[in-house]
């Protein structure tokens, strides 16, 4: 009888271990990358870029760990000083999904951008949603927009580009 409540209790534990080893498997699976605002990068052209760190909850930093993140549509705001992620989607079960979120940028960094916005006429982006060093990092660009003809250049060089790659392949 001994013998038999062993064997089932060594046959549980090696349960435990291998469905431990596939969430652990699932949970590297899940690994973040870098989420890019690709319709930034086709309706603006970037002079500059800066890195910024984000202000987040705990359940918001879940999310941007399990890449549930949309930076289409959003943009940076200089209010008294202090930078504003405005219209960045981050979905988290509760609580606000669009809420605007503090950026962390050197007070010399902050007063570069705006003059630079104030002066030439440019607007602040994030291009790319990151983790670095287990901290959500926040690409943002300093961006020009686009003219409807530069848009056109942009997708016939594409066009060229994917027609010489296809023709290299074969």
């Amino acid at each position: 009888m001994a013998n038999d409540f062993q064997n089932v209790l060594e046959r549980i534990t090696t349960l435990i271990f291998y469905a431990d080893r596939t969430l652990m498997k699932k949970v590297k699976q899940r690994k973040s990358k870098n989420l890019i605002n690709r319709k930034a990068r086709f309706e603006y052209t970037f002079v500059e870029s800066l890195e910024a760190g984000i202000v987040l909850t705990g359940e918001e930093i879940k999310a941007v760990r399990a890449n549930k993140v949309n930076l289409t549509g959003s943009h940076v705001k200089i209010i008294t000083g202090e930078t504003w992620w405005v219209g960045g989607i981050i979905d988290v079960p509760v609580g606000d999904r669009q809420r605007t979120r503090k950026l962390l940028l050197h007070k010399n960094e902050i007063a570069k951008i705006s003059g630079q916005t104030i002066e030439k006429g440019l607007t602040i982006i994030p291009t790319k949603i990151y983790l670095k060093k287990g901290r959500a990092k926040l690409q943002i660009a300093l961006s020009r927009g686009k003219n409807l003809h530069d848009k056109r250049e942009a997708l016939k060089s594409r066009d060229l580009e994917r027609e010489a790659a296809g023709k290299i392949k074969y």
